[in-house]
């Protein structure tokens, strides 16, 4: 009987963990600019398990690109357009957001029904 309790006090805060969202209540999460070297940058756009299932690799300025909308200064991603099925998701910053890896989160993404 003992086993058995010592085995879930080890098993329950593993669950906890895994069961956190990076953005809580959002679709997607975008990390910060990552500098990939000549010019080049990268933002990744990660689900709520902080699988990497978008992003942007660019020399150009990310807010013209097609995938990020950009908010007037002080300029943050305010729209998301998802490359694969077209949806548009609302972004802003969020206090909640986490990371994923070493990539802290920008801002957090939810659909706003288009």
């Amino acid at each position: 009987m003992v086993s058995i309790k010592l085995s879930l006090v080890a098993v329950v805060p593993a669950l906890v963990n895994v069961a956190v969202a990076v953005c809580p209540g959002f679709n997607f999460a975008i990390g910060h600019q990552q500098d990939l070297g000549q010019g080049v940058s990268r933002w990744t756009v990660y689900n709520d398990a902080c699988q990497s299932v978008d992003g942007l690799t660019t020399n150009q300025n990310p807010c013209t690109q097609g995938i990020f909308g950009c908010s007037p200064p002080p300029i943050i991603f305010n729209r998301y357009v998802n490359s694969f099925s077209g949806l548009i998701y609302a972004c802003r910053t969020d206090p909640n957001a986490g990371q994923c890896g070493n990539d802290a989160i920008s801002v957090c993404c939810r659909n706003d029904g288009h």
